[in-house]
């Protein structure tokens, strides 16, 4: 039996219904658990002997927001038409519906050599929240600063949970699908009063769509218009 079928063994055996296995890369567990049995069945992940993942690598947000759709739903590619632009209607910061914020967790066993994917969605609500499992992992910390401040997902029981990446009085969460690709305000240098000022972002939103590549035609058909 290999590493990874003898932990999911043991992790189907440990928790039950309470570690829900979900779809991986081979080669690969990744489980979900609920936010109320997130922090403690991050310890028996710690603390069980047949499991042991000692260390927290990484940590991670996710928005789920328009999840599965498409917005390239151009029609078919023209004989003149090289590129098209998506025209998309000016967007507000939507609400965290329920399943829309998720935070993903990736363990290391170093004694064991397994490594585990662990996923928990946000309580619906805004701000979306979480608990916190930098007393799990102290590593945690910093990671949970990373996403309140690229997702703005509140981790509770963190000790000093406050923006780690952009600069103070920043206004918005920049990971959030919702975020204007430009952003909310600019920054320049104002000759006039010797610093750096913000305004108001001047840039027009615009989604371009890359170059289309036609359908194969028959080499021996004239072609329309005179387009190559």
């Amino acid at each position: 039996m290999s590493r990874i079928e003898a932990t999911a063994g043991t992790l189907a055996s440990r928790f039950g219904e309470r570690a829900v296995r979900i779809a991986a890369l081979p080669g690969e567990i990744a489980i979900e658990v609920t936010p109320a049995d997130l922090v403690g069945i991050c310890k028996e992940l710690r603390d069980e002997p047949g499991l042991a993942f000692e260390q927290l690598i990484d940590l991670s947000g996710i928005d789920y927001l328009d999840y599965g759709r498409s917005e390239w739903a151009t029609a078919e590619a023209t004989s003149t038409g090289f590129s098209r632009g998506v025209e998309r209607a000016p967007r507000v910061e939507a609400p965290a519906a329920e399943g829309r914020f998720a935070v993903v967790y990736q363990l290391l066993s170093v004694s064991r050599n397994t490594r585990l994917r662990v996923r928990c969605l946000c309580a619906a609500g805004e701000p979306p929240m979480i608990d916190s499992v930098s007393g799990v992992w102290a590593s945690a910390d910093w990671y949970e600063r990373e996403v309140f401040d690229l997702y703005g997902i509140l981790f509770r029981g963190h000790p000093d949970l406050r923006r780690i990446l952009t600069d103070y009085g920043f206004i918005g969460h920049p990971f959030r699908k919702d975020f204007p690709l430009s952003g909310y305000v600019e920054v320049r240098y104002d000759p006039s009063r010797g610093r750096v000022v913000n305004e108001p972002v001047s840039i027009e939103p615009r989604v371009t769509v890359p170059k289309v590549i036609r359908r194969a035609r028959d080499p021996g058909a004239p072609e329309a218009g005179g387009d190559a």
